[in-house]
């Protein structure tokens, strides 16, 4: 009988190399990740940014209680800022814009608690824009159709919401007047321009009563018929088109004024 002989297992090849290899190929991948990140994002920027933030909502400390790199220099501008050491002048004005628009969002909230509260929805809206908070009022609340005259109780509307409207330092505020395309025949004024213009004016003396506002920063506005929200030639869209607007402006976009 034959012995089957056992064939020879073969020799089993040394890998250890593999576990350093891999270890230095982790490694590399990490530093790549690192190196990618660090081109997308600025480190000092968004530092900045984010402590800014820490500065208006708790009071200048961040989520390891390092103080802000930002001091407010109120003799200067609103939002002027003391720059830290490698902050580009781009850098200061990101974190202006920032503080600016947390500012404009807290006017926001302060209109809206009023108008939830006097139950003035969907009469009084308001819309964070690029150009500020903008305040819709729609007829009925300041002006019966045609008129310009403001009654008691919009009077007392007017005069709530200007105290809403202090802020220091002042902002500028535009008053609008919009009516809709339908002719002023007939009655106390001989075209829309002169109508959303008193409109506009009238809302705006009595805002200025409160002697907390700067006349300075206010103006008036009627654009009649040539600025519409919405299609004329339904009733429905006519009542859209006759408003009035308040639009409360950023700093950045203030017009520069000798003192």
């Amino acid at each position: 009988m034959k012995l089957k002989r056992k064939k020879k297992h073969e020799e089993h090849v040394d890998e250890s190399w593999l576990i350093p290899y891999a270890d230095i190929l982790t490694l590399l991948l990490a530093l790549f990740i690192v190196l990618f990140a660090a081109s997308e994002v600025d480190a000092k920027k968004f530092k900045a940014i984010s402590e800014s933030f820490n500065v208006e909502l708790q009071g200048g400390t961040g989520l390891l209680d390092q103080s802000a790199p930002v001091e407010l220099d109120t003799d200067t501008s609103p939002f002027a800022i003391i720059p830290e050491e490698g902050m580009t002048e781009e850098m200061m004005e990101e974190v202006e814009a920032v503080r600016d628009l947390q500012e404009l969002r807290e006017f926001q909230e302060k209109i809206e608690s009023y108008i939830d509260e006097k139950g003035l929805s969907p009469k009084l809206q308001t819309e964070l824009t690029d150009k500020g908070l903008m305040l819709t009022i729609n007829e009925g609340v300041l002006y019966q159709s045609g008129s310009a005259n403001i009654d008691e109780q919009a009077r007392t509307i007017a005069s709530e919401l200007s105290e809403l409207l202090v802020s220091d330092p002042p902002r500028m505020i535009y008053i609008e007047g919009h009516t809709d395309n339908v002719p002023a025949v007939g009655g106390e004024f001989d075209s829309n321009w002169e109508l959303s213009s008193a409109r506009a004016i009238n809302f705006m003396k009595i805002l200025l009563e409160n002697g907390d506002l700067d006349p300075r920063k206010f103006s008036a506005t009627g654009y009649s018929e040539y600025q519409p929200i919405a299609e004329n030639d339904t009733k429905e869209g006519r009542a859209q088109n006759r408003r009035v607007e308040v639009l409360i402006s950023p700093y950045k976009d203030e017009p520069e004024t000798e003192e």
